[in-house]
């Protein structure tokens, strides 16, 4: 359980108001730019230098069908977007939900009608696509396989023939499993490790960190600071927090019901092997019932 409040210096990354305060406000771009950069390890002339936040809100063709809503949705200057997610807790169908929301970002790309050359002639669009990265920063873990250790994967279009070759660059799935990244301060190692160290640790920081000495981070404790907030960006954060509060107790309720369920299901099913392999040896009814905690009816339908 979260102990974080408002007696606190930092605010909590995890929360709505401040993911989107830090990557979803335009003012603050420059935080998203270099987390983008460092995630993508982009360097030596290649770094994103600008992004355009886009409306976050997707309506699909179809009215009647679903929309998507983002938590930060952008495009660099060449066009490339950007879905970037922030997840609480273990959700039903996640992979299948990140494919439903690349599919806005590549379908809106289609050019209606005709597209027009410098010559005035007129040609149709060829298809030509802009990457899409869809970018989940995931409060759990994604799964329980064993063999899947690391806490950064990225997934992208491959044939099944050639596994070294991709089919298509212009979709790819990044997944940072916030749980598993466990490193110190003293431990961490380049741009992407500091980010997640602040993202994790934020809250529980007294200080900025001296292994944070970069200006942006400089910038990202300022911005953090509650006791600089006004009364409504105060309210804000309370109820963000709450939220988030919120929502980890329930999902850590369900949790525990679904353990004790299952414990209780197993001590049922002992008890009516048990029951069984007693009415099988002849053993009287009444002494089964009082040795198994079974019902009479119970054992007699064994």
């Amino acid at each position: 359980m979260p102990s974080e409040g408002l007696y606190e210096r930092y605010i909590n990354f995890y929360t709505d108001f401040a993911f989107k305060k830090f990557f979803g406000t335009p003012a603050n771009k420059e935080f998203l730019i270099s987390f983008l950069n460092a995630l993508l390890g982009l360097k030596g002339g290649g770094e994103i230098r600008d992004v355009r936040h886009l409306n976050t809100e997707k309506l699909p063709i179809v009215e009647s069908d679903r929309k998507a809503i983002y938590d930060v949705y952008c495009e660099n200057i060449n066009g490339e977007k950007f879905i970037v997610e922030m997840q609480k807790a273990s959700q039903i169908n996640f992979i299948d939900r990140s494919l439903y929301y690349a599919s806005f970002p590549i379908q809106e790309q289609g050019e209606k009608g005709y597209l027009y050359k410098l010559d005035g002639s007129k040609k149709s669009w060829d298809y030509s696509l802009k990457k899409v990265y869809v970018i989940g920063v995931l409060n759990f873990v994604l799964d329980d396989n064993p063999k899947h250790t690391e806490m950064l994967t990225h997934a992208k279009l491959k044939y099944d023939e050639y596994p070294d070759e991709l089919y298509s660059d212009k979709l790819e799935f990044i997944n940072i499993e916030m749980p598993k990244f466990v490193k110190k301060e003293d431990e961490l190692d380049g741009m992407l490790d500091k980010w997640f160290f602040a993202m994790k640790n934020l809250y529980r920081l007294a200080d900025r960190p001296k292994a944070l000495r970069e200006s942006i981070f400089k910038k990202l404790f300022n911005l953090a600071e509650i006791a600089k907030y006004d009364s409504s960006e105060l309210i804000a954060y309370r109820d963000s927090l709450k939220d988030y509060r919120d929502y980890y107790n329930t999902i850590e309720y369900a949790k525990a019901e679904g353990k004790a369920e299952g414990k209780a299901e197993g001590e049922k099913s002992k008890a009516i092997e048990i029951a069984r392999n007693f009415k099988n040896a002849g053993i009287d009814v009444n002494f089964i019932a009082e040795n198994t905690g079974l019902t009479i009816n119970e054992i007699n339908s064994l």
